[in-house]
């Protein structure tokens, strides 16, 4: 736990290094809570192939709120991803999330951060609530 938190904290300096603290810690805030309502709409959807849609979605959301976000969205990216792969050393058989699965939500995800259009991985006839 302690190193988490170093990581998470050196992680923050270096991510800070030309804001102003306040700022920086109010964009990563909003950011998280973008990156919270994609999740949410995902898992309200509930929509066969939308999955990348969401991460993408997610991730461009958080980062228009500027570097603060942006930093929240990869860090909740990438923790996301290697929970999943952690959780499936310990699974059996096929759970869907599998590297090459992993490989494409990760590819999604930076999509989105870089300000792309994160429509480029919606479904045909996801509903327009989304």
């Amino acid at each position: 736990m302690k190193l988490f938190v170093g990581i998470l904290l050196c992680s923050l300096v270096l991510g800070v290094s030309s804001q102003r603290w306040l700022t920086f810690l109010k964009e990563a805030g909003q950011g998280t809570k973008d990156m919270w309502r994609a999740y949410s709409d995902m898992r309200e959807a509930n929509y066969k192939g939308a999955d990348k849609y969401f991460h993408a979605r997610g991730n461009y959301d958080a980062a228009q709120r500027g570097p603060g976000g942006a930093w929240a969205a990869k860090v909740i990216s990438d923790a996301r991803e290697n929970s999943q792969r952690v959780t499936d050393f310990f699974r059996h058989g096929n759970s869907g999330h599998g590297a090459e699965d992993s490989k494409a939500d990760q590819a999604a995800n930076e999509w989105g951060r870089s300000g792309k259009d994160p429509n480029h991985f919606r479904p045909a006839g996801l509903p327009s609530k989304y």
